[in-house]
């Protein structure tokens, strides 16, 4: 349970939620992504975090896609999803019956390889069909074990989506798949962690807020801000592959 933390730890969390929420919207993918590696740091248990990540996810995406469902590229999205969906559910069956070390040493070799290519600015990109398909593959299989594919996910519909519609159509893919694996979580009797997601909603939702608020400058800043985390994630990454070794 999340009060059987440390004051520490406690503190530590919030402010990552606070960060989760902010690079979410911010961006508009990337918030597992750049804040599962942190809370591994807190407690290295993926299905103690993911459940909680999983209901901000599904609050923040409907929340910010209630007004905005008629500016989704859906042609694209049910397209995708043929390749993105049964590649997710093969995660989420990995994500249930790997041993925990492996997940997180895989979760960290994913990170190490995101952070790799945003420090040096070298995006991750598509540039034909069957590319495309390998990516949304990879990215949903990666979703499904750790929420953490997105930026696979993104290079193909960045290429296939008007930028206009782009953070919107994400956000409803990550909503399916997030009810995908929270429905999965709930079948199998994984502890949904609802208490401990309620409990950190305001810290996230200060992150969501600051995020809607300079979407636009991170937007305009992208190399620089993705070289800065890129940095920060191979340190974090190496940290911890070093101390499991």
């Amino acid at each position: 349970m999340l009060l059987d933390l440390s004051p520490e730890q406690l503190l530590y969390t919030a402010l990552i939620f606070v960060w989760t929420g902010f690079v979410r919207t911010g961006l508009g993918f990337g918030g597992s992504a750049l804040g599962l590696p942190l809370m591994l740091f807190v407690q290295d248990q993926p299905l103690f975090w993911l459940p909680m990540i999983g209901w901000h996810l599904l609050f923040f995406s409907g929340l910010t896609l209630r007004t905005r469902l008629n500016d989704v590229d859906w042609r694209f999205l049910r397209r995708s999803s043929l390749f993105i969906v049964p590649a997710a559910l093969v995660g989420v069956a990995g994500l249930l019956n790997l041993p925990n070390q492996w997940l997180v040493v895989f979760i960290y070799t994913v990170t190490l390889f995101y952070a790799f290519t945003w420090m040096m600015n070298r995006d991750i990109r598509s540039t034909n069909h069957w590319l495309d398909k390998v990516l949304l593959v990879l990215g949903g299989y990666i979703a499904g074990t750790s929420l953490t594919g997105a930026p696979l996910m993104v290079a193909v519909y960045a290429r296939n989506v008007a930028a206009n519609q782009l953070r919107n159509t994400l956000f409803v893919l990550w909503f399916v798949l997030v009810t995908l694996k929270m429905s999965a979580f709930a079948m199998l009797s994984v502890d949904l962690q609802w208490q401990g997601a309620l409990l950190l909603l305001p810290v996230a939702a200060v992150g969501h807020v600051l995020g809607l608020k300079l979407h636009q400058r991170i937007l305009r800043n992208d190399a620089l801000f993705k070289r800065l985390m890129g940095s920060a994630l191979m340190l974090i990454s190496a940290l911890a592959l070093w101390q499991m070794a």
